[in-house]
């Protein structure tokens, strides 16, 4: 798959630096001249429709390329749980700085109990990097195809999620997170894990093929992040290929950070926000300290909209719901 430069915007440390290549437009075409020419053009409609949506959206993604090492502090500061991640994302963008090299970010396992921040940490690794990030719940699924598609001779087949994400998006280097990756159930005819063992091997992710649109696809520049609450689970082959991180939930201190920015962070997606009081009190912080931090942007919004029942812009420790729950005053969760 080939690729050419663009002109880099300094705006950002990670500016979009590449035009590369996903699929080969010749094979789609040969493939479409050979299906119009089998005459079965009406049994495979939803395959032809695919590979004419190819074609008319071109093998062209953006590829970010880092004109730098960004300032990564925020993120330590925000994820302090997740420092020896970032330091390893750090090194990558590091290596591929002035250089031709596309940027390459080894795959990685986030091992660690439910809410500490492994989703979140995608995120904020996909707006990092200047890309998107496509989840993929491993705990819904239950064949192989959802991620490298399903034969297009069966009734309902579609591409899977790799092919989604690549064809259907706007990167080439997309981050990818496979979540729950202990909990994919298998049963004696698909493996939902199948998939990976190509696409975690940079080599073989090069050709890599849908079942369903049946093309080589380059997912090499993929940024895979798994997540898994307990390794056994994981077949040791995949498990090795990637790089694995233990993460502890963060310390109190750490905590109160986090509930800080995500207070700050709320304040500033609404309209609303620009009334309330731009930091919350040190009691307020201490009573989110002790939510897990999936579930500290839901105990402030709650907050949030308890204070105003009761005509305040500040909150106040009970407006928080107790124990995770809500209190009742109000009835929304975000």
């Amino acid at each position: 798959m080939s690729s050419r430069s663009l002109v880099a915007s300094p705006s950002l440390g990670l500016p979009i630096a590449q035009m590369r290549s996903v699929f080969n437009a010749d094979d789609v075409e040969r493939k479409l001249a050979n299906l119009q020419a089998s005459g079965n053009e009406r049994d495979y409609e939803s395959l032809r429709n695919t590979w004419q949506r190819m074609l008319e959206r071109g093998p062209q993604r953006f590829a970010v390329k880092p004109s730098g090492v960004p300032d990564m502090a925020p993120l330590y500061d925000l994820l302090p749980n997740f420092g020896e991640v970032l330091d390893d994302v750090k090194r990558h963008v590091a290596l591929s700085q002035d250089s031709r090299d596309s940027l390459e970010v080894t795959p990685i396992l986030l091992l660690g109990p439910p809410g500490v921040g492994k989703t979140h940490f995608a995120r904020q690794l996909a707006e990092l990097l200047g890309t998107s990030m496509n989840l993929v719940p491993m705990s819904s699924m239950t064949a192989g195809w959802l991620l490298s598609g399903s034969s297009s001779q069966w009734k309902g087949a579609k591409p899977g999620k790799v092919f989604e994400a690549l064809v259907d998006g706007q990167y080439a280097n997309p981050v990818i997170v496979v979540d729950e990756i202990d909990k994919a159930s298998a049963d004696a005819q698909y493996d939902p894990l199948g998939a990976l063992y190509s696409l975690l091997e940079h080599d073989t992710a090069q050709s890599f093929i849908d079942e369903f649109a049946e093309v080589p696809i380059d997912a090499s520049q993929v940024i895979w992040v798994t997540t898994a609450n307990d390794e056994r689970g994981i077949p040791d082959p995949i498990r090795n290929r990637m790089n694995v991180y233990e993460i502890a939930p963060p310390s109190p201190e750490a905590a109160r950070k986090i509930a800080a920015h995500l207070y700050r962070s709320i304040l500033g997606e609404h309209d609303w926000g620009q009334r309330f009081d731009p930091e919350p009190t040190g009691d307020v912080l201490d009573q989110l300290a002790t939510l897990a931090p999936r579930e500290m942007r839901r105990a402030l919004v709650t907050a949030f909209g308890n204070a105003r029942l009761d005509n305040r812009y500040r909150i106040e420790p009970d407006d928080l719901p107790r124990n995770g729950a809500n209190k009742g005053r109000i009835g929304f969760l975000q």
